[in-house]
Formats: C-alpha cells, sequence, structure tokens
C-alpha cells in the first residue's frame, strides 16, 4: 500500500515536469477574458430577468 502511494507521487512528478505552464501574460489574457465574459453573462441574464419578471407582473394584473 505505502510503495504503491510511493509510486503514485513520482508519476505524478515526471508528469508534473512535462506540463507546459502558462506564461503570466497568458494567464492574465485568460482570466480577463473569463471575468469579462462572466460580466457580461451576469448582466445579460439579470437584464432578461429583469423584464421577464416585468412582463409576468403585467400579466398577472
Amino acid at each position: 500500500m505505502v510503495g504503491s502511494v510511493t509510486q503514485f507521487i513520482r508519476e505524478v512528478r515526471q508528469e508534473l515536469k512535462k506540463v507546459t505552464w502558462p506564461t503570466r501574460e497568458e494567464l492574465t489574457g485568460s482570466t480577463t477574458v473569463v471575468i469579462v465574459t462572466t460580466l457580461l453573462m451576469a448582466i445579460f441574464i439579470g437584464t432578461v430577468d429583469f423584464f421577464l419578471s416585468l412582463l409576468i407582473r403585467v400579466l398577472i394584473r
């Protein structure tokens, strides 16, 4: 059991050495895209929700 855990950790370290990590610029760019997209979607969904609830209120009255 302990041997298999040790072997697993060794293999994980070997695989992590093969990873091509993003540069700071790539990471910043990707993060910016995610945040802006999330904000735009939140605004869009909030706006649609507001107008749909307004429509439902008008239809109920």
